[in-house]
């Protein structure tokens, strides 16, 4: 818990240090709402028979980071895990 803490500070303080444009921001807020989409769409269009992925932030996370190769990789591991 003391490591999270830590490094969630040290990132905002890196991010607030570099000065970024806000359009860093916007982009980033628009990958993971089309990351949850993508992630809803699959679970309720049926392409994927008997496997559910999550809608919770590591899975949005991995989508986000990973684009369609994350969505992959969530549903591998857990086929692999569930079977």
């Amino acid at each position: 818990m003391t490591t999270l803490a830590v490094s969630s500070v040290l990132l905002v303080a890196v991010l607030l240090k570099r000065k970024l444009p806000i359009g860093w921001l916007t982009r980033f807020g628009a990958h993971l709402a089309l990351s949850a989409m993508a992630i809803y769409a699959l679970n309720y269009s049926g392409w994927i028979t008997g496997l559910y992925i999550p809608l919770n932030p590591a899975t949005i996370g991995a989508v986000t980071l990973l684009g369609l190769p994350g969505i992959a990789l969530v549903a591998g591991l857990q086929w692999t895990l569930m079977t």
